[in-house]
């Protein structure tokens, strides 16, 4: 009985999460319109991870946003990541502020 308590907990621990990653799926042109209009962020690089997935990323400077940006050949994408504080690294920028080499 305790292990499927353990099992049962895990798995309300889990979902939401499962649920979510979904939800931030669509196709790419209504991503691509909500990161430029909602959040005024723009495309910054990208590249193929492999022949199904190509990533990108994209940040406003004016709001300091980011959001890594997967999308499959059938055009559907899926925020993988997004936060705040970007900054541009110079060409003396190594390591991002608060990470120790």
């Amino acid at each position: 009985m305790r292990r499927i308590l353990t099992s049962l907990t895990l798995l309300a621990a889990v979902l939401p999460t499962t649920i979510q990653a979904q939800a931030a799926c669509a196709e790419r042109d209504m991503v691509v319109e909500k990161l430029e209009g909602r959040y005024g962020e723009v495309f910054a690089g990208g590249g193929l991870q492999s022949s199904s997935s190509v990533f990108e990323v994209w940040f406003s400077e004016e709001k300091g946003t980011w959001t890594i940006l997967m999308t499959r050949p059938n055009g559907l994408s899926c925020i993988m990541a997004s936060g705040t504080n970007w900054r541009e690294a110079g060409p003396n920028l190594r390591t991002p502020a608060g990470i120790k080499s």
